[in-house]
């Protein structure tokens, strides 16, 4: 093993695009808060060890993905009194339970937001509505109702929503081929045509949920898309927001800085993340990050 002596000049902390670490491991993340830093392996080389600092001076900002907030929602206090930046995105899409197999309650999750938005601020709470994955189980129609009801939920309270349509990777591709065979209700549809271009329908639909968010006072951002939605009414948006993040920090202005090492279209500003690739037991099918199963979560 090799320990890097590294990052700890001001950085943004991503919690984390590679796991769940709210939801799943939130105890060692307090673990790692009261010890003042993080060792993270690199994913392309797990002997490779870089130590993240995680004092309050030392962080710019706190940025957690997360599928339920409820861990945030009870250290949220403690975050501020420790003096850190943050705020939080949390994907809630509601699919049924093949898709989704370990999902919290959508109801649940939608009043955890609401009442950390409350807490907070409503624009330090981001809802994900992420991958738009269209199937016979969630058409057209589905999305339409089921982006409409959870609007509803998270209307008045929250005022961004960030959408991506679904993209294929090996992982994917092989757990969705396991659902096609032993699901006979269930097929995915194509989300672009041969050229990588959006589907007619997928462009379609994601303007009607365009009109939903204005309809419920979000402003809706789409994550990394190769394609200009703005015609659609959705801006290409970076979900760790250098703007956002120096309106949390008065007098301080953020300097720019494009993430090389995300996907092309990706706009996020350059942060260190501090999880690791390893099974989730949330075991959603469309997930890029790791293989889906139960294991624990390391």
């Amino acid at each position: 093993m090799h320990l890097h002596e590294c990052y700890t000049s001001p950085v943004i902390i991503s919690i984390s695009r590679r796991c769940d670490i709210p939801r799943f491991r939130f105890d060692w993340f307090l673990e790692r808060l009261e010890a003042g830093f993080a060792d993270v392996p690199n994913p392309f080389n797990v002997k490779q060890i870089r130590r993240v600092s995680l004092l309050p001076e030392d962080t710019e900002a706190l940025v957690f993905w997360t599928r339920d907030p409820r861990q945030l929602l009870s250290h949220a206090q403690e975050l501020e009194d420790a003096g850190f930046f943050w705020y939080v995105m949390v994907t809630l899409n509601g699919y049924p339970e093949c898709i989704e197999l370990n999902a919290a309650p959508a109801r649940e999750i939608a009043a955890a937001m609401t009442e950390l938005a409350f807490r907070i601020g409503e624009r330090r709470v981001i809802w994900r509505y992420d991958p738009v994955f269209v199937s016979s189980l969630t058409d057209y129609g589905f999305h339409e109702r089921n982006f409409a009801a959870l609007a509803a939920a998270l209307k008045g309270a929250l005022r961004r929503v960030i959408v991506s349509v679904y993209d294929e990777y090996p992982r994917t591709k092989r757990r969705i081929a396991a659902l096609e065979a032993g699901n006979r209700d269930f097929r995915l549809f194509p989300h672009y045509d041969g050229e990588g271009r959006l589907q007619g329908g997928v462009r379609d639909l994601l303007g009607s949920l365009a009109e939903i968010a204005a309809g419920a006072g979000m402003e809706i951002q789409s994550c990394a898309e190769g394609e200009n939605l703005e015609a659609l009414g959705i801006k290409a948006g970076a979900c760790i927001d250098r703007d956002l993040i120096s309106g949390l920090r008065p007098g301080e202005a953020l300097v720019p800085k494009k993430d090389r090492n995300q996907r092309p279209h990706c706009l996020c500003t350059v942060a260190v993340d501090i999880g690791a690739y390893t099974p989730c037991p949330a075991a959603c099918v469309y997930c890029y990050a790791q293989a889906a199963g139960s294991g624990a979560v390391q």
